[in-house]
């Protein structure tokens, strides 16, 4: 509010400041005898003993700024003493406004000269509205309006220099040079205190810039994208850059729309798409004060009356309010409700301070601006007066809070005259905060103390009341504040305390949730939920080690939801789930990318039951019938299969990472829904086959499970390895069914559809790959094989490493009688004499060559190192190959390795190397499932997951990697003896 007022500092009332010391007073006095020396006023007036000495003595050992100011020009203050103040200010904010044109011969001035120029005005204003503030002649309100003044006359005369000179360079055909910014479809708006002409004495100026391609100043549209943004560098180089002569005013550029992908200048029709379809509830609460300031000011007028209806809502707009108040309170981080401490207090964020008043305000202006146009004032103070006319509240609420946002004001101003710094916390030290209760005109700071207090009572209740039936989302870490205004301090000094070590990029990642660049995040609702989210989310995020890495894999995650509002709703109300989450996020990267690419997959963690339910082959038998119980199609029956196969890796692999089962258990879950899942897709190509080509007369299929599906020792992510056996009438030569077809072309069809049906990508992803090569002939063979063909290769011509992989044999689906077949002829085989020295030899054989094509990846590639998990299925399939020999006639296939391992060493091995070897495939299986689950590709503790690392050792009962590791290399080294003693020619293995 400008006041016009022609009083100067001579009318200043006695002992109206203290000075802070006499050390001090002694010292600014002898800069005021300095200052006499060439500006015969000030000498005057410090002959003069009266008020105006002892004020201006009084100013300078209070603010050291204004201290220097008065040192480095004494002109200005021999003008402040001498003469009336604003007279003075309304001059200088007019030579600002003209220190662009150019001069009587036409020649426009350099851009250094323009920043000189406005930076040696700032000074000069900064200087003399202090002494009007401080003595009383302006009050808060006349303080804000003539530095908002300024600052829209300094960015209104760079932004025409600016013009001017791409008009002179070529780059834009201005419609009047004269004035460059009339019609030039430029619009820059001041936001925040700058669009409420309210600002602070230190303050920052917030900007949003648009310009409107259709204008015609540039002439080619198309260039419009870069002349502009180019030009905005330009003008917070002007006003922000430190030189010998200071800087106007520190220029924030983002609260434009989704400031960390957009340009400085944006596109109109851009601009009006964002926030009709993406603005935020912070956006509505910050556009309530923008303002045109520079540039084209009728096209600013007309961009912010077709913002209207974003801004404030039509109808009574409650949702928003939850938002809004959250936004408020990660500011305000409650940290209690006792006592107020004055040192250190923020007036402007803390607790009763300037926000909560503002918030105030701005909350019931987007309740009811829509409806009553009266309430979309800028101003604080003029709003309450509105509300109060329009009943939203009574006078008395009305008075104590403008009372109370000018005291608050007051402070505000005092604690940044002092040294011309950006901030709002008052000191902590007694010296310092004494210097503020002496600038507001106290005799000592307890009765300045006392006064502040209960001005920030007042605020804090009055804002309580308001907001009464909200659930408080305060936390005890501090600071988190996520909106569009780019990284807040505090905020990432928070996020360091709460674990993150980049703290920027996380607060990064949050804003661009509040962008609503996602699907999960568009919504308003979804994005209200996530405010209330984020400090629980946080906290528990930073508790895990690399929380980062964490947080990063959480936000692909929501990136890929198609909504977020039910899964940010469940988060809130269930700290185990969001345990969970994070649990996942930090340890197990590959499941974080599975429900990041498929986020169905995490609907099966909802069920409160999960973690009690065992995933034996019953349960998840009963679960896939139901799954599939309304497939209609044939590809249906195979997208459901997908789906539910996802899920329940994923599920069984959860049950895992949180110990509900253990890696035994988990290898036995996966195979037992593989079994089912191949059973389930084998009906379904049968009987798709069956409606195209009829049934083959005496027609019969099995399916025999190979390596890690026959043994029960499934990974997450291992492929399967099958063979598919067939049988038929020898009197049929072909299918009974509209497109009939001979036999192996039959049977081959059958099992390159189920080969497709497994592997085929499709947008339900893949359900398993499938491994062919241990069939007869293994890649040169046909996909399909007969039973009596693989009878007769199997006694034959098959290799020693073919009998090996055939003691893992498992018949898993298919017709009784030839499974029954099937496995005669396996038992057949695997019961036959053998040369125990052949044996021997063939398997250190094969094992050599292991060793030479894949040796192993690093000291924790527990498959492939020398004495792994090969050597101990190795030493299993000797011992099963030459069991018959030695007189034991134990069947083992359909166990597992370690089964194995069990029934046949107990007779054919030493006592203590059955347990070392035992030992070592419980490690192991304990260990792989975790990785396998976990990351794909090799584990290298350094690169992995802090979380996996966690989890490995806790697996491998080792109080740390090292530990872990040399327990890995104690018992490799003991197994590849054994396997060394045990598979060698001439020796029994007894």
């Amino acid at each position: 509010m400008l006041t016009k007022s022609t009083h100067g500092l001579k009318d200043v009332a006695e002992g109206l400041l203290r000075p802070l010391n006499q050390t001090e007073l002694k010292l600014a006095l002898a800069d005021l005898q300095e200052a006499g020396k060439s500006e015969p006023s000030v000498a005057t007036m410090l002959k003069t003993e009266g008020p105006l000495r002892d004020f201006i003595a009084a100013v300078l050992t209070l603010s050291p700024y204004l201290r220097e100011i008065a040192n480095l020009d004494p002109a200005i203050l021999a003008g402040a003493v001498t003469e009336p103040l604003e007279p003075q200010i309304e001059a200088l904010v007019a030579e600002a406004r003209g220190c662009w044109r150019p001069d009587g011969e036409g020649a426009a001035p350099a851009e250094s000269v323009v920043m000189s120029r406005l930076r040696i005005i700032k000074r000069k204003v900064a200087f003399l509205v202090a002494l009007a503030d401080l003595s009383r002649i302006f009050d808060g309100r006349a303080t804000t309006a003539w530095l908002s003044e300024l600052a829209e006359a300094s960015v209104a005369a760079a932004i025409d220099h600016l013009l001017l000179a791409a008009h002179e360079g070529g780059k834009l055909r201005l419609r009047d040079p004269a004035a460059p910014s009339n019609g030039s479809g430029l619009i820059v708006l001041g936001m925040g205190k700058l669009g409420a002409s309210e600002l602070n004495y230190s303050s920052d100026i917030d900007l949003v810039v648009f310009f409107d391609e259709e204008a015609g100043v540039v002439p080619d549209p198309d260039d419009a994208i870069e002349v502009f943004p180019r030009m905005m560098r330009r003008l917070v180089r002007i006003l922000q850059e430190r030189t010998a002569d200071g800087y106007v005013f520190r220029t924030d550029l983002r609260l434009r729309p989704d400031p960390g992908s957009t340009p400085l200048a944006i596109p109109v029709d851009a601009a009006m798409i964002y926030y009709e379809g993406r603005g935020q509830n912070w956006e509505r609460a910050a556009f309530i004060k923008a303002r045109a300031v520079a540039g084209d000011l009728a096209a600013g007028g007309d961009f912010l009356r077709g913002l209207a209806p974003f801004v404030f809502r039509k109808y009574l707009d409650y949702a928003a309010i939850a938002d809004i108040h959250s936004i408020k309170r990660q500011i305000h981080a409650h940290k209690g409700h006792g006592a107020i401490a004055v040192k250190g207090h923020n007036v402007k964020l803390g607790r009763g301070g300037i926000r909560e008043i503002e918030f105030f305000v701005q909350t019931q202006q987007l309740i009811a601006g829509g409806r009553m146009p009266a309430l979309r004032g800028r101003a604080t103070e003029e709003t309450l007066c509105e509300l109060t006319k329009a009943k939203w509240i009574d006078a008395e609420t009305r008075d104590e809070l403008t009372e109370a946002y000018w005291f608050l004001r007051d402070v505000e101003h005092r604690i940044q005259m002092v040294r011309d710094e950006q901030t709002h916390l008052l000191p902590e030290t007694d010296a310092d905060l004494k210097r503020i209760a002496f600038m507001m005109g106290f005799t000592d700071t307890p009765s300045f103390s006392e006064r502040l207090v209960g001005v920030l009572k007042t605020v804090e209740r009055r804002y309580a009341h308001l907001f009464e039936q909200e659930s408080r989302l305060s936390t005890d870490t501090g600071n988190l504040v996520f909106t569009g205004q780019g990284d807040d301090p505090d905020t990432l000094e928070t996020l360091k305390k709460l674990g993150f070590t980049r703290p920027s990029d996380i607060s990064r990642i949050i804003r661009t949730w509040h962008y609503g660049r996602y699907r999960a995040t568009q919504s308003v609702e979804a994005r209200e939920r996530l405010t209330e989210l984020a400090p629980e989310l946080l906290r528990v995020f930073g508790e895990s080690k690399r929380a980062d890495e964490a947080l990063l894999r959480f936000d692909s995650f929501i990136s890929g939801l198609p909504s977020g509002i039910q899964l940010f709703s469940l988060l809130g109300s269930n700290p185990a789930l969001l345990s969970l989450i994070v649990n996942i996020m930090s340890s197990a990267p590959r499941l974080a990318e599975v429900i990041a690419a498929k986020p169905h997959v995490f609907d099966g963690m909802l069920d409160p039951g999960l973690m009690a339910e065992l995933p034996t082959r019953d349960y998840l038998g009963e679960r896939l019938k139901g799954s599939l119980a309304q497939a209609r199609h044939y590809e249906e029956v195979l997208d459901r299969l997908r789906i539910f196969a996802a899920e329940q890796r994923f599920l069984i692999g959860i049950r895992l990472l949180t110990g509900a089962i253990n890696g035994a258990m988990a290898a036995r879950a996966f195979t037992h829904l593989a079994d089912l899942i191949i059973a389930a897709a084998l009906d379904a190509v049968v009987s798709e086959m069956r409606a195209a080509h009829g049934d083959y007369p005496g027609g019969r299929i099995a399916i025999a499970g190979m390596g890690k599906l026959g043994s029960f020792e499934l990974t997450a992510g291992s492929d399967i390895d099958l063979i598919l056996l067939y049988d038929y009438d020898d009197a049929a030569s072909e299918s009974d069914g509209p497109k009939p077809l001979d036999a192996t072309r039959y049977f081959t069809r059958i099992t390159q559809r189920l080969i497709a049906a497994f592997s085929a990508p499709t947008a339900e992803g893949v359900l398993y790959e499938v491994d062919m090569r241990l069939r007869p002939s293994g890649n040169k063979g046909p996909v399909a094989t007969r039973i009596n063909a693989f009878g007769k290769y199997q006694r034959e011509e098959a290799w020693t490493w073919e009998h090996m992989a055939l003691s893992r044999a498992r018949l898993i689906c298919g017709n009784e009688s030839l499974i029954a077949e099937a496995e005669h002829i396996v038992q057949e085989v695997l019961s036959a004499d053998r040369d125990v020295a052949k044996v021997a030899h063939d398997v250190a054989e094969m094992r050599e060559m292991v060793d030479k094509e894949k040796p192993p990846s690093g000291p924790w590639d527990l498959k492939l190192i020398p004495g792994g998990v090969i050597d101990l299925e190795f030493i299993a399939q000797y011992l099963a190959l030459i069991a018959p020999t030695r007189g034991v006639g134990i069947a083992v296939n359909g166990m597992s390795t370690g089964e194995a391992l069990k029934v046949l060493g107990d007779r054919l091995m030493a006592t203590a190397d059955l347990d070392t070897c035992l030992e070592a495939f419980a490690l192991y299986t304990g260990l792989s499932q975790l990785i396998r689950l976990s990351i794909d590709g090799p584990f290298d503790p350094k690169e992995a997951p802090s979380g996996l690392v966690e989890l490995v050792c806790r697996a491998g009962d080792c109080p740390d990697i090292k530990t872990l590791e040399a327990e890995v290399k104690r018992l490799s080294k003991a197994v590849r003896k054994i396997f060394q003693n045990v598979v060698k020619p001439g020796n029994s293995g007894a």
